[in-house]
């Protein structure tokens, strides 16, 4: 079953020839499979334990997502389909980024205003000898 965000025919082509073959150990399992339910995860951003069962147990795709990023295939992959695209500045990412309000810096205003405030907040002090209160103070 193909959902409308899984590869289509035209993408695994270009995809397929870029992955590692005639690695030892256990035969993989099907890698268009695998590499759907990593880009189902990576566009719905769910926990990996939310994968739905058409792609496979999640625990293969977090380990094919993870095992291939510390061996740099994504980076190959990606390096590669951006110089066969003449548009790959365009697509690589468009997601946008929202700051918090207060992100965009210190409150308005000058900086002498300021820094001036910081001084004289650095001057008060609540102790008598410092204040001038104990030369007007009854006990003397």
């Amino acid at each position: 079953m193909s959902t409308r965000f899984d590869l289509s025919d035209k993408e695994w082509a270009l995809i397929e020839p870029l992955l590692p073959q005639g690695l030892r150990g256990a035969r993989r399992t099907d890698d268009r499979r695998v590499l759907n339910g990593i880009f189902y995860i990576l566009r719905a951003g769910c926990p990996w334990r939310d994968l739905p069962e058409r792609y496979g147990p999640y625990t293969t795709c977090y380990n094919r997502y993870n095992r291939w990023g510390q061996r740099g295939i994504w980076k190959k992959i990606f390096d590669t389909l951006a110089q066969k695209s003449k548009d790959s500045l365009h697509m690589i990412d468009s997601t946008i980024v929202r700051a918090h309000r207060a992100a965009s810096g210190a409150k308005g205003g000058s900086w002498r205003k300021v820094l001036a405030a910081h001084a004289a907040a650095a001057r008060r002090s609540s102790m008598p000898w410092s204040t001038g209160w104990d030369d007007r103070s009854p006990l003397r």
